[in-house]
């Protein structure tokens, strides 16, 4: 079964690759047909679903788009649906990875350790069928000094999960791909596409 994926960032498509692995379930990149969609929804599910409807309406294909940010309690939430612009001067244009990272450490620098929990989310909307269902995933944590390591994309370096001592950078992408709230959503995703195509193998026979 291949899957659009409605993203034109490549470590995401891999990294949910690596999570469907063995399952005959491929994702493809969908930044060729997707366009630039203005993410300006005010929660992760507007967001996805936007993005999700850009790729599904030109194609046949079921489309999955996913929608994730880092809620820092110190910033009352933020960045939350605007984490991959959070540095951005320009509207609707997002900054890279460590221009974000700085922006974040900046506002925090002042925050003691105790008080820099944080949260990552994820939200995948499915467009299968004419329908849209939606999946989510999160993992607690806080907010490192400093970032730290070399795997992973986004907030990774900084993002230190709960239970552990490192970075989701340093831990790297084989402990990040069990406890992520990508993992989470994930989970959650590949049980339905499972069971939907357990369920269209036997209306086959």
């Amino acid at each position: 079964m291949i899957l659009y994926l409605a993203t034109k960032n490549l470590g995401k498509v891999r990294e949910i690759n690596a999570l469907f692995a063995a399952t005959g379930i491929e994702f493809v990149s969908a930044a060729g047909i997707m366009g630039n969609v203005v993410e300006d929804g005010d929660t992760y599910h507007k967001n996805a679903f936007k993005k999700a409807m850009a790729v599904y309406e030109q194609n046949t294909n079921p489309v999955v788009a996913e929608d994730s940010g880092l809620e820092v309690d110190a910033l009352d939430g933020a960045p939350g649906v605007y984490s991959a612009r959070f540095a951005s001067e320009e509207e609707g244009v997002n900054s890279s990875d460590e221009d974000n990272i700085n922006a974040l450490l900046d506002f925090i620098q002042d925050t003691p350790p105790p008080d820099r929990t944080a949260r990552y989310v994820c939200i995948f909307c499915l467009m299968l069928g004419g329908k849209s269902l939606f999946f989510e995933g999160e993992v607690e944590g806080t907010i490192a000094m400093q970032p730290a390591g070399t795997s992973g994309f986004g907030y990774d370096p900084v993002f230190i999960p709960n239970g552990y001592d490192k970075t989701f950078s340093e831990l790297g992408d084989e402990v990040k791909n069990k406890i992520s709230h990508r993992a989470m959503a994930v989970l959650k995703l590949k049980d339905y596409l499972l069971d939907y195509l357990i369920s269209e193998d036997q209306n086959r026979k």
